[in-house]
């Protein structure tokens, strides 16, 4: 029978009743005006019947699928905004309201790059509009509501003779050596959560949200359900961080933390959320004459990455442990240890000078001091409390 308007109990709001092409639909309108509720009845049986003889995947919107990869607990960042001031929403979903997935194409997400980041590099364009959007088509393909597509991503212009006068810190690999020289200037909890990036290779937002329960340390396994991608996958862990990771474990909740007790805020842009740390450290090693600028947050990921290739592992095992390897086995096998990404992870090298930090002794009670440095570079542990 075709959807009517009806009355629910001591409800004031309209309720579409009947059945579509065999789909039953009970549900409220969410107004008390008959005439708006019409309305959205009409659009209701429209869509349901479309639905009927075309199929879901011919009508679900960007906006759609978007809102259900939040539900299944998708992170929003890039994707949806909302101004604080006005109220105005913006963001990826917005920029494609009202388009349908099965119309989107290449030059449809290469435009909304453009606009949305019209004077951002390459490679925040990728991290900030390619990588969501993917995400979220994804997250629509194994729904079956859109066609699983290879998007491409934007690359760094070749052959250019522009010279580049400035690059962001964090968008090139450095050494070991360098890294454990830059941490050691750092007060513990940044300092471990700087060593965490620089042997596991995660995003800098995976690790703000890590958490206790994903972490395995006696099968050298972290487990994330729902990372930046939107894919679940492992992430093998390095015997020089089983220990900082068994102390954290043991804490419980949320493993990395300011100095105060605090998660750091959940997103990764510009590594802000540790911004002063890596500023005082910059100080303090140009103090006694260092000079090291380009390290942060993501100078750990690009570092793993290079440094799997230069150890010769393999480039699907480096693609596996960095995230970017996505078929059905590899999903399928999230929550199972890998000995292959095991042993990969643990050739990266581990300076002297990173296994002599202090804090390696007592991670939970150092994370919560704060490390000053003298006039005389004397490092005095400042409690918390």
């Amino acid at each position: 029978m075709p959807l009517k308007l009806t009355k629910r109990g001591n409800s004031n709001n309209w309720y579409i009743r009947g059945t579509v092409r065999g789909q039953s639909v009970f549900e409220s309108t969410g107004t008390r005006d008959r005439e708006v509720a019409e309305a959205i009845r009409i659009k209701t049986e429209s869509r349901l019947l479309n639905e009927s003889v075309h199929g879901k995947k011919a009508l679900i919107t960007f906006e759609e699928a978007t809102e259900s990869y939040i539900k299944s607990g998708g992170s929003e960042r890039f994707l949806i905004k909302v101004s604080p001031q006005t109220g105005k929403v913006s963001g990826i979903a917005a920029h494609f309201r009202g388009k349908l997935l099965k119309d989107l194409t290449q030059s449809d997400l290469d435009a909304a790059a453009r606009i949305l980041f019209p004077h951002a590099s390459a490679e925040t364009r990728n991290r900030q509009c390619y990588t969501p959007f993917i995400a979220v088509w994804n997250h629509a393909a194994s729904n079956q509501w859109a066609e699983v597509r290879q998007w491409k991503r934007p690359r760094k212009a070749k052959g250019t003779n522009i010279v580049k006068l400035k690059t962001r810190a964090g968008t090139k690999p450095t050494s070991y050596d360098r890294a454990a020289q830059f941490v050691a200037a750092m007060s513990p909890a940044p300092a471990q959560l700087m060593t965490a990036l620089f042997y596991t290779g995660m995003r800098p937002i995976e690790l703000f949200m890590l958490e206790a329960q994903d972490v395995n340390v006696a099968e050298r396994w972290i487990t994330l359900d729902a990372s930046k991608t939107g894919e679940p996958r492992g992430v093998p862990i390095h015997e020089f961080l089983a220990p900082l990771l068994e102390a954290l474990v043991a804490r419980g909740g949320i493993l990395f933390r300011t100095h105060k007790g605090e998660p750091y805020p959940p997103t990764e842009e510009f590594g802000g959320q540790i911004s002063s740390a890596i500023a005082g450290a910059r100080n303090r090693l140009k103090k006694r004459g260092i000079t090291i600028t380009d390290i942060s947050p993501y100078t750990g990921r690009h570092t793993v990455s290079t440094q799997l290739v230069v150890n010769g592992i393999h480039p699907y095992i480096k693609d596996q442990i960095l995230g970017h390897a996505a078929d059905d086995m590899s999903r399928h096998y999230t929550h199972v240890p890998q000995q292959p990404l095991i042993e990969a992870i643990n050739t990266l090298p581990v300076p002297p000078l990173w296994r002599e930090q202090e804090w390696w002794r007592d991670p939970v009670y150092w994370s919560r001091r704060l490390v000053k440095w003298g006039a005389r570079s004397e490092r005095v542990a400042v409690s918390n409390r």
